[in-house]
């Protein structure tokens, strides 16, 4: 496992929303907009959890909704309605 670097963090979040996607694990849109603490704000969501040997770099990460990542935590999958396919 790669040790966490805020540089290197920043730079893949610009990366990843300058493409706008939808959120990874519920499939819906995400408003780029919204403050880091509301629940629909964009936030990065490592797929394979830094904790189970997930590597911290982009292909790794994906877009996801603030509230749908605190629910997934160290998880592989949500604990939700996966509405795009986008997991399977």
């Amino acid at each position: 496992m790669s040790n966490r670097n805020s540089a290197r963090r920043d730079r893949h979040r610009k990366q990843i929303a300058r493409g706008k996607p939808a959120c990874h694990i519920c499939g819906e849109a995400i408003d780029y907009k919204l403050t880091h603490l509301d629940p629909r704000a964009f936030v990065i969501d490592h797929v394979v959890p830094l904790i189970k040997g997930g590597a911290d770099d982009l292909s790794n990460i994906r877009a996801a909704h603030r509230a749908c990542n605190s629910a997934k935590r160290a998880r592989d999958y949500a604990p939700i309605v996966r509405r795009s396919g986008s997991l399977d």
